[in-house]
């Protein structure tokens, strides 16, 4: 069985923050998990390429774009938004 949305980008991000997919807390900022500017570039273009996604290039700014960074929650919701509109 194929993984959710929610594994592959919790994945992801435990990736970059070098941490344990079991350390990754839902509501956690990824600055809380210790991840950078760089990271978060990093994990978006991770993102990018494993779900065949384009990442909205204002997505730090909440105001500017739909694509929310605020929490791991919210990351996770902004990509199956993009997946689901991939599809159609």
């Amino acid at each position: 069985m194929a993984e959710s949305v929610k594994d592959q980008v919790v994945a992801i991000i435990a990736e970059q923050a070098i941490l344990e997919v079991a350390d990754i807390n839902m509501d956690a900022t990824l600055e809380d998990l210790g991840i950078d500017s760089l990271g978060l570039v990093e994990s978006i273009f991770a993102i990018e390429e494993a779900f065949d996604i384009s990442v909205p290039f204002n997505a730090n700014d909440p105001s500017a774009s739909e694509f929310d960074i605020s929490s791991v929650t919210s990351i996770i919701g902004a990509v199956e938004n993009l997946v689901a509109e991939q599809k159609g």
